[in-house]
This record gives C-alpha cells, sequence and structure tokens, in this order.
C-alpha cells in the first residue's frame, strides 16, 4: 500500500480534489443545500476562507486558505464529509456504494483525497482556472457561466469576466 506524505503548511493554500465513492452518484448536487451546511458547519468552527470551489455531480475541487497559525485541513474534511453523510438519506440507491452497504458502512466518501499545497501566484491561477472550467471538461455544460455551483460567478462579479 502506497505511503500519502502530505504537507503541513501553517496559513498554507491548498487544492483539494474530493471523491464520492460512487463516480455515477450525483449525491453532491442533487443535496447541494446539505453540503452547504457542511461547508458553513465547518467554517464556523474552524475558520478558512473558500478561494475557488466547484461542485459536480460526484466529486468537487476547491482552493482553501487557512488561518495563518492552523494547517488541520484533514480535521476539516473529516467534519464536513461526516456532517454531510449524516444529513442525507443513505438509504436511497446510490447513496452508499454496495460493497460498503454489506459491511454496514455509511461508504459515501472515498478514503483518500488529493490535495496539493499551492506554491506561487501561478500555481494558484492554474488550480483555479482549472476549478472554474472542469464542468466543461467533464462534459456537463459549454461554458462555465452555465454551470450553477461553482465560484467562478463570483470571481465574475469581482475581477470581471478571464478567458482562460
Amino acid at each position: 500500500m502506497p505511503e500519502y506524505r502530505r504537507i503541513y503548511c501553517p496559513g498554507g493554500t491548498y487544492f483539494f480534489t474530493v471523491n464520492l465513492q460512487d463516480r455515477k452518484s450525483d449525491l453532491l448536487t442533487r443535496h447541494i443545500d446539505v453540503l452547504r451546511r457542511a461547508w458553513a458547519y465547518v467554517h464556523h468552527r474552524h475558520a478558512f476562507k473558500t478561494i475557488a470551489v466547484v461542485i459536480l455531480p460526484y466529486h468537487l475541487h476547491c482552493l482553501w486558505q487557512l488561518p495563518e497559525d492552523d494547517d488541520r485541513f484533514v480535521m476539516r474534511w473529516r467534519l464536513l464529509k461526516s456532517y454531510f453523510t449524516r444529513n442525507i438519506d443513505t438509504s436511497i440507491p446510490g447513496a452508499v456504494a454496495r460493497g460498503r452497504r454489506r459491511k454496514g458502512e455509511r461508504g459515501v466518501w472515498k478514503h483518500r483525497y488529493w490535495e496539493h499545497l499551492i506554491r506561487d501566484d501561478n500555481d494558484l491561477e492554474d488550480h483555479m482556472n482549472d476549478i472554474h472550467q472542469n464542468p466543461v471538461k467533464h462534459g456537463l455544460v459549454r461554458d462555465a457561466d452555465d454551470w450553477p455551483w461553482s465560484s467562478w460567478h463570483r470571481f465574475q462579479q469581482s475581477y470581471g469576466k478571464v478567458v482562460s
């Protein structure tokens, strides 16, 4: 089994990719209200800044900046995933992967997720563009403007439309 090495940097800016167990699921967009409450719940208890985010049916990407004396993103993800899982109906088909249900688990999320410590402004810009273009990349929409669950709209209001 591979060893995962995470880089912990107080005040760091991180890019994350977090996936549901079932790649055919649409739980994240179907239960976007629960995901928003989970996000707010964690943010209220353990502050962080969401720089960019996109929610797709079975996965999400985001950029978080942690407080300058704090590197506990693992704890934040554990809380967010737990809150979401506890507050959706896991008895509906597709909510829990069949193998995990047989074991009695509420395995909505993949155990692992991808994180990347942002190195510089170019790295930040590249990841922000990747986040905002992700629904287009996956063929869900033709233009990032058309995807409702993205910080792209907030970004446009603040900085004007940028061509990637």
